[in-house]
């Protein structure tokens, strides 16, 4: 009932009874209680109305479907995602890295540009933009919408009722669910979610946790390991089944170690009580789909991605620098990764993969281009690769050049894989936490607290896989 509904009916009450006018407002105000108890709460001697809302309630909040619901929900926006971003991925990457860098390099040699010139701004910097905005932009131009789409029509906030139980046993907030799911597209975009989350302690604990979600930069290098090396274990009927599965593991492993991290950290360094918060379920309403597309284009898609290659050009021209200076005879990406293979192999990879994610630190896109640019030129260069040059091929010949020329074996692809969802934040959203903290104490360990997982899990199965003889 309204405030204006309350009013009038107030005043048409104090006109009829007079002097009775208080007893006979609280008689009509718990008569309309009653009526609206009826129509809305269930009794056990009475059944209340089935609506809609109320339809679609019992099935999505329920104890075990609701989370069966969930994960059919958020499987169909991240097929329909990495699906749908294919074509324009290709289509993207074949004009700014085949046309554009091209046409760059034919300016370049008509103006009699310096080799080493062309080389750092297009080999170097252009280059590695241009990666990340045909890896970066089709899947979140996607990803965005469809989770904004899901936000508007109600389902969200059910996701968050589902999930609050689990969160509280963990210590942490019920809303971290939802800045959980939106680190899937971005995890820069899901640190800044957490301004839903009231409480300063419960928020610290979304923030320094959302790593461990998925982002778009991490999905193509799972993909690409799931599918040449895990999914050739099998027969090839089974072989995208399985593919599929590691990778929805490896998901699920991520959603995991967010609860253990924020157990681990509510009871250490941000104790606190779980706060108890009112979880408004609102109506289910059709959404408006092409202001959403707008919005979530506007303000999240462009601005994330603008954050991204801010980050990306500097790696780039790092990438370049380190292929192409040398000390000596050797090129500084040569004496990192010989300083780099001991470490790597003790966690069951390799320096040139820790070299990569050094210098792709500003952006997880350019992860798998800058290892096979580095085991290339390296090592025997098979496909006519230039230093510092990121270059693109089909499975097939990636998996010939892990395997023939850079030594990778079903153990390092597993690892990779484990590490790609431990490892450390990207640059970008390194940057997004300092902003939401302003602490360099909280930016330090959601920084390094990830990293040193990473290093742990990765060490702990490679021990495994050596003692058991896989290895």
């Amino acid at each position: 009932m309204t405030t204006n509904a309350i009013l009038q009916k107030a005043a048409a009450l104090r006109a009829q009874v007079g002097e009775d006018y208080h007893d006979k407002l609280v008689e009509a105000i718990y008569t309309d209680a009653s009526q609206i108890a009826d129509r809305s709460v269930s009794r056990d001697d009475k059944q209340a109305r089935l609506t809609f809302d109320r339809a679609l309630d019992r099935a999505l909040t329920h104890p075990i479907w609701g989370f069966a619901v969930m994960g059919l929900m958020f499987f169909a926006v991240f097929w329909i995602t990495i699906t749908g971003a294919n074509v324009p991925s290709q289509l993207l990457a074949d004009f700014l890295l085949g046309t554009v860098y091209q046409t760059l390099h034919n300016v370049a040699n008509a103006l009699y540009a310096p080799a080493w010139l062309s080389g750092f701004l297009i080999d170097g910097v252009y280059l590695a933009t241009a990666w990340v905005t045909s890896v970066m932009l089709p899947p979140m131009a996607i990803f965005f919408p469809l989770f904004t789409l899901l936000e508007d029509f109600g389902y969200l906030p059910r996701v968050a009722f589902n999930l609050d139980r689990l969160f509280a046993k963990a210590g942490a907030h019920g809303k971290q669910s939802l800045s959980m799911m939106m680190g899937y597209g971005c995890n820069a975009a899901g640190v800044v979610a957490t301004r839903i989350i009231d409480s300063p302690r419960e928020r610290l604990i979304a923030i320094i946790t959302n790593n461990f979600s998925i982002c778009n930069g991490r999905w193509p290098t799972l993909i690409l390991m799931g599918t040449i090396f895990l999914g050739a274990l099998v027969p090839p009927a089974f072989a995208s089944l399985v593919a599929a599965l590691s990778v929805v593991a490896i998901a699920v492993l991520g959603i995991v170690v967010t609860l253990v991290v924020s157990w681990g950290l509510s009871k250490t360094v941000l104790k606190g009580e779980t706060s108890v918060y009112s979880l408004e379920l609102p109506p289910y309403r059709p959404p408006q789909i092409m202001k959403t597309i707008y919005t979530s284009m506007i303000d999240r898609t462009l601005i994330v991605l603008w954050r991204a290659l801010v980050m990306a050009a500097p790696a780039g021209a790092v990438i370049w620098l380190a292929s192409n200076v040398m000390i000596g005879d050797t090129s500084i990406a040569a004496f990192m990764v010989n300083l780099l293979n001991p470490f790597g192999l003790l966690l069951g990879l390799n320096g040139v993969i820790l070299l990569a994610y050094i210098v792709a630190i500003p952006a997880n896109e350019i992860i798998i281009p800058t290892i096979l640019m580095l085991t290339l030129t390296l090592g025997k260069n098979i496909a006519g690769a230039r230093a510092g040059v990121m270059l693109e091929m089909d499975d097939a010949q990636v998996y010939s050049v892990l395997t023939q020329v850079g030594g990778w074996t079903v153990l390092t692809a597993i690892n990779l894989m484990l590490f790609s969802l431990l490892h450390n934040p990207c640059s970008t959203t390194i940057l997004t936490i300092w902003n939401e903290t302003k602490n360099a104490k909280w930016t330090a360990l959601a920084t390094l607290l990830p990293l040193g997982i990473a290093f742990l899990v990765t060490f702990s199965t490679a021990t495994l896989a050596r003692l058991l003889g896989w290895a």
